[in-house]
């Protein structure tokens, strides 16, 4: 498959632009790129969120938003389902590229960061980039990107300033909260990967989550968004393996639960880890549970569990 996600993505960012006074956003052509603010200086929403998910998977796609009962703790969930997942949630959900230019620093995902390769190496496992001169970066940051980092950007991508779109939503945002808790498929994936099975053997993929109910405060919405990924967020894959007991292997080594610094909120095991993300155990990041399905055998397997106490913990 040799389409361009960026130019693939570009008719949602021209709805969002179109329909920015209904998603509460604001939209800012500058010289250096144009801007959509989902978050920052603005109440965005669900919808932005929506929009958001899908603009991070590059178009290949789709998201649903619901509710589920967690314990007696219903909260709003977020469903995402992509027939191209190597491209989709490798590729371009990911958050793979750090941007820091001076005192600015920001996350970036979305189908950009396939024209950037970042990281190179995770684009040498899928056997994919782009080619466009249109590029799409999601930013979670809490303050707009000055020029210096939208420069930096579109060098990058090896587009013009007028080729180069960037949406941003901050982690203390309805938006925000809703496209983190879309990333459930991708960290599935990821962690999937990271255990031994090759992304681009996975056929489809399917993850929900709840959406974290917002905090003011970035470490404590961090938590937040990060426990309903840990503690109450569900993978399912459709992949083709040849050995179903070294496939059972791999997703019982899968779910959160399988890390050390299991059994907190998020929060809690950030300020204890001195708010270093390298002394968390990094096999925390994953699904609270996953289920793979391969279809050479009809085999499924399943592992780990939603903990709604966790989630209580969190929130309430």
């Amino acid at each position: 498959m040799e389409v361009s996600v960026n130019r693939l993505v570009l008719p949602l960012v021209e709805e969002i632009i179109h329909r920015r006074e209904e998603l509460r956003i604001d939209v800012e052509r500058t010289e250096s790129a144009t801007i959509i603010d989902a978050g920052v200086k603005v109440k965005g929403g669900y919808l932005a969120g929506k929009f958001l998910t899908e603009i991070c998977m590059g178009g290949l796609g789709e998201t649903h938003i619901s509710n589920a009962d967690y314990g007696g703790l219903i909260l709003p969930t977020i469903s995402v389902f992509t027939d191209q997942p190597a491209i989709s949630l490798l590729g371009c959900q990911f958050a793979g590229w750090r941007i820091g230019v001076g005192k600015y620093f920001a996350m970036g995902s979305g189908p950009g960061r396939a024209l950037a390769l970042k990281p190179k190496d995770l684009y040498a496992k899928i056997g994919y980039r782009d080619e466009s001169d249109i590029a799409v970066i999601v930013l979670e940051a809490g303050e707009k990107p000055p020029p210096e980092a939208l420069k930096l950007i579109a060098k990058e991508c090896g587009v013009a300033p007028k080729g180069l779109y960037v949406l941003v939503a901050p982690t203390s945002s309805i938006t925000g909260s809703v496209q983190i808790s879309g990333r459930i498929a991708e960290m599935g994936l990821h962690k999937l990967m990271d255990v031994g099975f090759d992304p681009k053997n996975v056929v489809s993929g399917y993850g929900g989550a709840p959406i974290a109910p917002v905090h003011p405060r970035f470490n404590r919405a961090m938590g937040r968004t990060n426990d309903m990924l840990l503690y109450g967020g569900v993978a399912y894959f459709t992949v083709e393996a040849d050995d179903d007991s070294a496939l059972k292997e791999l997703v019982e080594k899968v779910p959160s639960s399988t890390s050390r610094d299991y059994g907190r909120p998020f929060a809690d095991i950030f300020s204890a880890a001195g708010y270093d993300f390298y002394k968390i155990d990094a096999s925390l990041f994953a699904p609270a549970a996953i289920t793979v399905n391969n279809i050479r055998t009809g085999v499924t397997f399943t592992a780990g569990k939603v903990n709604p106490e966790i989630l209580g913990q969190s929130i309430l």
